[in-house]
């Protein structure tokens, strides 16, 4: 178990494994690096990926800062590719996925790749604004 800080100081815990190009691995809310289908992905990754698979903010061993903002978890993010060498190919998956689209939204070529798995998607707020 390995530690990080963000940017409002808060540390963020992380599990590195595995040797070749940086991976980051964002779960959903409800998971963490410990618990959740990260680990074994972890594993798979390992031979071919250096991985990180951290606790999200609030979660697990990580630190928390109050009010909640995705702010600071895109900041998290930042301080985790930082730490992988300043650019990182990032998985996210539910809750996750949405994070890591952001992130790669706002962190641009820091995201080298994106892949999501099950996205939460809202249809009736997307044919809403078609």
């Amino acid at each position: 178990m390995e530690k990080v800080t963000s940017n409002d100081g808060t540390g963020i815990v992380y599990d590195k494994s595995g040797a070749g190009p940086s991976v980051i691995l964002v779960d959903g809310a409800l998971c963490h690096r410990s618990f959740g289908p990260m680990p074994k992905l972890s594993e798979l990754l390992a031979p071919h990926f250096t991985v990180y698979n951290y606790h999200r903010r609030g979660r697990g061993a990580s630190g928390d800062t109050q009010p909640y903002t995705l702010t600071r978890e895109i900041e998290d993010m930042e301080a985790l590719i930082d730490e992988a060498g300043g650019s990182a190919f990032v998985f996210g998956t539910s809750s996750g996925a949405c994070l890591a689209l952001e992130s790669a939204l706002q962190l641009g070529d820091k995201i080298k790749k994106l892949a999501m798995y099950e996205p939460p998607y809202n249809a009736e707020k997307a044919v809403q604004q078609a």
